[in-house]
């Protein structure tokens, strides 16, 4: 058997989870999902996925797992050796506590703001759902200029958020970043050399040159 990934192909957190999968050289078949057509609410998707979103995991065992984050640290950590070591050793305390940091940073003070523009540039005009709210999309890319000069800070003294390695809390920031491309909103700038060479880094990288047009 072969892991089985349900999502939609263009998903971010579809295309979060098939990122690590060729990280790590998890050969996987990806199951679609129609978001289009609402295939995620209906009750043979809800009874694996009782939120309705995507993507969930079948392991080759039968082992299930949603959560794009979660599927993450499960993949990196069965498969400690194999393709790129995305996380420390558990045993390791210290290097744990600063990947747990790193990757607190993408989930607290990344993903809500990046999120939100990605719903109000892309996601609205395409779905129909009303005008895009300018006047928010002013306020949060302010608050993200912000958070990423802190971001400049931390890659000034390393050269990944949690040490001189990549690890998943670099790389789950690729999905939405990417989509801030899409909206002209540079990651990277002249005041943030360290953000701009970190950015080109971890997007260059073949997992992502092969998952990016679709998991």
């Amino acid at each position: 058997m072969v892991l089985k990934l349900h999502g939609f192909p263009l998903s971010t957190c579809t295309r979060r989870v098939a990122l690590v999968l060729k990280e790590k050289n998890v050969p996987y078949k990806l199951v679609p999902v129609d978001l289009t057509k609402n295939e995620n609410k209906s009750p043979s998707y809800l009874a694996n996925q009782p939120f309705g979103q995507v993507p969930y995991i079948v392991d080759d065992d039968g082992f299930q797992l949603f959560e794009s984050r979660a599927i993450g640290r499960y993949i990196a950590l069965k498969y400690p050796d194999q393709g790129n070591k995305l996380m420390p050793d558990p045993a390791d305390l210290k290097k744990t506590a600063l990947f747990e940091q790193a990757a607190s940073i993408e989930l607290s003070n990344f993903d809500p703001l990046a999120s939100t523009l990605a719903f109000e540039r892309l996601v609205k005009p395409r779905r129909g759902l009303g005008e895009t709210n300018e006047a928010l999309v002013a306020q949060i890319t302010q608050q993200l200029g912000a958070k990423l000069d802190v971001y400049e800070v931390i890659l000034s003294k390393t050269k990944y958020l949690a040490g001189e390695e990549v690890s998943l809390a670099d790389l789950f920031h690729i999905p939405y970043g990417s989509m801030l491309g899409m909206m002209r909103i540079d990651l990277g700038s002249e005041t943030r050399p360290n953000v701009a060479r970190w950015w080109k880094d971890i997007t260059s990288r073949p997992s992502w040159v092969s998952v990016k047009d679709g998991a």
